[in-house]
């Protein structure tokens, strides 16, 4: 709604006030000229009322005014030329009125009608009190599309009406966009954007997310979040991260995840919204630490003040006494971990520390690295206060635990949407401490929303680590060998694919490890032996994942190929790779490449021959959709000549 519009009604006044003084002054057919006068005199009172409103809801009275002034003109000529006829020249009048006047007042009828209609949605409290689901009425201009009329009530009633309209609206307009992408577009078109970002910030509970939940479904392809961005969501929406209702703040998480996903656009805008900041807080709050607040780690935590760390009596101080009694007794803080029970963030610390004391060292190595840098210390996150002056953590406390855990899983979600191929995103999240949350998460869950977090947590840890693949930089800062956060990554990804069940949590994983290739020492040989084994009679996607990722591994851009080569051998690798060769169909391109990089490295190896590998890229080199492919075609030559020369030395 705008000032605008009220420039449109100008001429249809004039035209109005026109059409009553012609009629007036009629000659002719002065009955019907009278009930046309009528028509004009209360459709220019109406347009009066108009102009003098506060405010008019644009689009619709666009298209009003439009109507109503077409609707004037023609009433304007046939007025005009009764004023000019003369008795006697009625037998040369060449207008039927049974025709003309009857059109000309049925079309004052509508445009009556439509601007009454305008009148009442641009009034304060004509939306009622939102317990009822009734309309005001169905404008003639929408008769040929009906769902405009929908979408400009509920519009209207975002800005006029009461707070439980407001939020009925929103949850109708949300309904409408997630039927159908013509509808969302139309939204976006008629000016529902600019009411439901004022709802996000100042509606109630439900109003609020019911706003969120509208704004992400707006978001249905990249043309509309770019209008979404245009019009302010990315702030709108990092506000809304950091005050309760945590319901809310899971609708926004959501809502954040989506416009991600469709657009990379909101990337950049959303990251310098501090949105990755709060959205890690929600994953880190109740995870890592119980009793503390989380605070982000900066680039600037050098010019930071030194703050001391506060005692805890709970999990945090048995976390540290077991790390220096493990510390004292030489305990091995890299071995993996054989136990699916992850740490239990509660008051019964004791029990959860005795469940899996590697997690909870790992945990604590993790904060304290992440706490000391540069010999000071990352200052708390401060709670922040929402609206009716509580701090957050107070209402989190009183949260049901499963909206708590819902906003967990919207937070892995919306990070994981927002890693995807952005390298200062996952920069932002690697300098926190999600990497660890997200181990902790891929554990075992949290919650009744276990799985569903568990396989976002994987997810961003996945993006995070395609990235990272691509970033010597990120290599070296988030994942370097001596990291905490980056060791319980590791074993948690390592977990799943020992364990091997072909379920969501499974191929994320193993491309994750695929990804950090380079980051493995000479000293890790736990990562290979399990890729290797999905090699044996597994799932086509299963199978397809591991070669690709043992191929990341073996490649010659890995300086350590060379040793990842031997075990893949010394595994048994060999074996599988020949026969997925022979029968792999959709990954034997794959497969030859693994094999000829790793014929090009451990040529000498009995284990090749004894597996025939030699004949399988013979057998290769005479395939033509084999050799067709470009790397194929680089690799294969130079593999076979090697192992022919090194087999027929070891031969004689």
């Amino acid at each position: 709604m705008g000032e605008g519009v009220k420039a449109m009604l100008a001429r249809p006044i004039q035209l109005a006030d026109e059409v009553a003084k012609q009629c007036a002054a009629a000659r002719s057919f002065r009955a019907e000229c009278a009930e046309l006068k009528a028509r004009a005199d209360k459709l220019a009172a109406l347009l009066r009322q108009a102009a003098r409103a506060p405010d008019l809801y644009d689009r619709p009275a666009a298209r009003i005014m439009a109507g109503a002034t077409t609707a004037l003109s023609r009433a304007s000529a046939l007025a005009a030329r009764c004023a000019r006829g003369h008795p006697r020249l009625r037998s040369l009048f060449t207008l039927s009125p049974a025709a003309g006047f009857p059109r000309a007042v049925a079309a004052l009828d509508t445009a009556l009608e439509d601007v009454a209609w305008l009148l009442r949605i641009s009034s304060p409290g004509a939306a009622g009190d939102g317990d009822d689901d009734s309309l005001l009425g169905l404008p003639n201009i929408a008769q040929n599309e009906p769902i405009l009329f929908f979408i400009w009530d509920h519009v209207a009633r975002l800005h006029t009406g009461s707070p439980a309209a407001r939020a009925d609206s929103a949850a109708n307009l949300a309904s409408l966009a997630r039927d159908s992408q013509h509808f969302a577009k139309l939204i976006i078109e008629e000016d529902g954007v600019p009411p439901l970002l004022k709802l996000l910030k100042d509606g109630t509970d439900e109003g609020q997310e019911a706003a969120a939940r509208a704004l992400g479904l707006l978001g249905c392809d990249a043309e509309s979040v770019d209008k979404l961005v245009q019009a302010g969501v990315c702030s709108s929406f990092a506000a809304a991260l950091k005050d309760p209702p945590m319901r809310v703040q899971a609708a926004v998480a959501e809502a954040i995840a989506g416009l991600a996903d469709r657009s990379s656009t909101c990337q950049d805008l959303f990251a310098q919204n501090n949105t990755v900041r709060y959205l890690v807080g929600h994953l880190a709050s109740g995870t890592i630490q119980e009793h503390s607040r989380y605070s982000v780690g900066s680039n600037s935590s050098k010019n930071t003040t030194a703050s001391p760390q506060q005692p805890m009596k709970s999990l945090h101080s048995v976390v540290l006494a077991k790390t220096h009694s493990m510390r004292h007794t030489g305990g091995d803080h890299d071995t993996a971990i054989h136990t699916d029970e992850p740490p239990r963030m509660s008051n019964g610390g004791e029990q959860d520390a005795k469940r899996n004391p590697h997690m909870q060292s790992v945990v604590h190595s993790a904060m304290a690295a992440k706490t000391n840098t540069n010999g000071s210390f990352v200052p708390p996150f401060r709670p922040q206060l929402g609206t009716s002056g509580s701090s957050g953590r107070g209402a989190r406390e009183v949260e049901d635990p499963e909206i708590k855990a819902h906003l967990k899983a919207m937070a892995a979600k919306a990070l994981w949407k927002l890693a995807h191929n952005h390298l200062g995103v996952c920069k932002s999240i690697t300098e926190s401490r999600a990497l660890l949350c997200f181990a902790v998460l891929l554990e075992k869950g949290d919650g009744d929303m276990g799985t569903e977090v568990q396989f976002f947590s994987a997810m961003a840890i996945m993006e995070i680590a395609r990235v990272a693949e691509h970033s010597l930089v990120l290599r070296q800062s988030a994942f370097k060998p001596s990291s905490p956060a980056a060791k319980a990554v590791v074993d948690q990804l390592l977990r799943v694919v020992r364990k091997g069940e072909y379920d969501v949590l499974l191929l994320p994983c193993i491309t994750a490890l695929g990804c950090l290739a380079r980051t493995f020492t000479a000293s890790e040989t736990r990562v290979i032996a399990p890729l290797v084994q999905l090699l044996d009679e597994r799932e086509p996607p299963v199978t397809k994942e591991a070669v690709v990722a043992l191929t990341k591994f073996a490649c010659s851009e890995n300086h350590l190929h060379v040793n990842h080569c031997k075990a893949i051998v010394d595994d048994g690798g060999a074996r599988h790779l020949v026969q997925l060769v022979y029968l792999g169909d959709e990954i034997q391109i794959e497969a030859l490449i693994l094999l000829c990089y790793i014929a090009l490295y451990v040529p000498e190896s009995e284990e090749l021959a004894q597996a025939g590998v030699l004949a399988v890229l013979l057998w290769a080199s005479k395939q033509a959709h084999m050799v067709q492919d470009t790397r194929v075609e680089a690799l294969l030559p130079d593999a076979k000549s090697r192992l022919e020369l090194f087999q027929s030395r070891a031969s004689r």
